[in-house]
């Protein structure tokens, strides 16, 4: 029914794109009238089907992806017509012509900036790179074309893929497979905050809440000592424990957030209110990248760079950030001092995630500088962390895809909100929780 629906809509396009020509060789007013009246609902309503997909934001893009097909299946026709019509026609009649292809263009114009409006406008996964060069191609014969059906290609298949996650949603929302003995507490990593201008965790949280999960956050500082990072979560803790009466906490930390909560558990006494951590690409053995940073860049620009991040932060809603302090705990050296230090406690559960980054180019940009650098020096890593620094606790799992790309730091957060072929961050994170829940946590 949907590609019977299509071909409607797109012989409705070319007879509207084409009625100065069609009623010249005797199309009736009244069919006349009729293709114009169904060419301006398909504007406001292209596809019946779209009408069916979750959420308002994706039956605008839907909608937009099938105008943006419509005019090209659409588009095409009407030029092959136009050339047959200048080749037949009479030398007298090339004036109807003209005409006719001053309407072609309006119409189709109309069908292509209502399409890519919406797309545009509605689109998480095309990025800024394909919005740019949609532009830059606009006019180039050939790559115009191109740069069209790469868009629509991409918009198209996050349209199937939202729609899959939605229907997959709806069909255990009563298994609420989420919901975990003891509430979830995300923990950010090192010089990213979880409140307040910024949503750390992407589209994870809504996803986890949508199949059952209560969650809470951090909200420390998003730069500090690991010992500092460690008492401001205790405080949280303690917090959301007294104030819910859910006695525990499930922990899933980031980065040096997992530091930070290993501390709390063994240090702080927070073993009692912590039933379970997670850490996500957390250092746990430090970076040797990040100690030789601090040997070979001048003391007086650390302070530099220290100062003008503190001062920021600061703005930002930050009581007293300590960027120097956050970075000297990554190291090396002061992850085998703490190692050595802070011992795992026998009633809380532990484990651990690590992710690889395949090649440089397919992080965004920092981590596709510093993998570079990371990978001299540390190995094999996320653009961050070596892969021999995640392993922590009873359980680990290591995550990649094939191809070039790979699994970066960020993406682990869900940082870009992209969609990666063979990962679905958002689903990693169900089975995560889910699993925690089969383990009475």
């Amino acid at each position: 029914m949907k590609y019977v629906m299509r071909a409607c809509a797109c012989i409705v396009l070319f007879l509207t794109a084409n009625l100065p020509a069609l009623v010249h060789l005797g199309l009736p007013g009244t069919a006349a009238a009729g293709a114009v009246l169904l060419f301006l609902i398909i504007q406001a309503v292209p596809s019946l089907e779209n009408r069916k997909l979750p959420g308002r934001r994706l039956r605008i893009l839907g909608d937009g992806c099938e105008l943006l097909g419509l005019f090209l299946t659409s588009g095409t026709a009407s030029i092959v017509f136009e050339i047959v019509l200048f080749v037949k026609l009479v030398p007298g009649e090339r004036g109807i012509c003209l005409w006719n292809l001053a309407v072609l263009v309006l119409a189709e114009a109309a069908v292509f900036w209502n399409g890519i409006i919406r797309v545009y406008l509605t689109s998480f996964q095309l990025g800024l790179k394909w919005r740019i060069l949609g532009i830059a191609c606009g006019w180039i014969p050939g790559a115009n074309l191109a740069a069209l059906w790469k868009i629509i290609s991409v918009t198209s298949g996050e349209v199937r893929f939202e729609s899959m996650r939605a229907e997959r949603n709806r069909k255990r929302k009563e298994e609420q497979i989420c919901r975990t003995k003891y509430p979830l507490l995300l923990v950010h990593g090192v010089f990213f905050r979880d409140f307040q201008y910024f949503n750390y965790w992407g589209r994870i949280p809504k996803e986890l809440e949508e199949n059952g999960a209560v969650i809470h956050y951090g909200n420390h500082q998003s730069a500090a000592s690991v010992a500092d990072s460690a008492g401001e979560l205790a405080e949280r803790i303690r917090k959301i424990t007294e104030e819910t009466g859910c006695g525990k906490v499930n922990v899933i930390a980031h980065s040096k957030g997992g530091l930070d909560t290993r501390f709390a558990v063994s240090c702080l006494g927070m073993d009692r209110y912590v039933a379970s951590l997670t850490t996500i690409n957390t250092p746990h053995r430090g970076c040797v990248f990040a100690d030789y940073l601090l040997e070979v860049i001048p003391d007086r620009v650390q302070k530099k760079v220290a100062a003008g991040y503190n001062r920021t932060l600061k703005r930002l809603g930050d009581e007293n950030p300590d960027f120097l302090a956050a970075v000297g705990d990554l190291t090396a050296s002061s992850c085998e001092k703490f190692n050595e230090k802070v011992k795992n406690c026998p009633e809380v559960f532990y484990q651990s995630v690590g992710s690889r980054l395949n090649r440089a180019g397919g992080g965004r940009f920092p981590l596709n500088f510093s993998h570079h650098l990371v990978k001299y020096f540390d190995g094999p890593n996320d653009g961050l962390v070596a892969e021999s620094s995640f392993p922590w606790g009873e359980k680990f799992t290591f995550l990649t895809v094939h191809g070039k790309r790979g699994i970066s730091h960020g993406d682990m957060i869900d940082l870009n909100r992209e969609d990666i072929r063979d990962f679905d961050v958002r689903e990693f994170y169900v089975k995560l929780v889910e699993d925690l829940r089969k383990r009475g946590f």
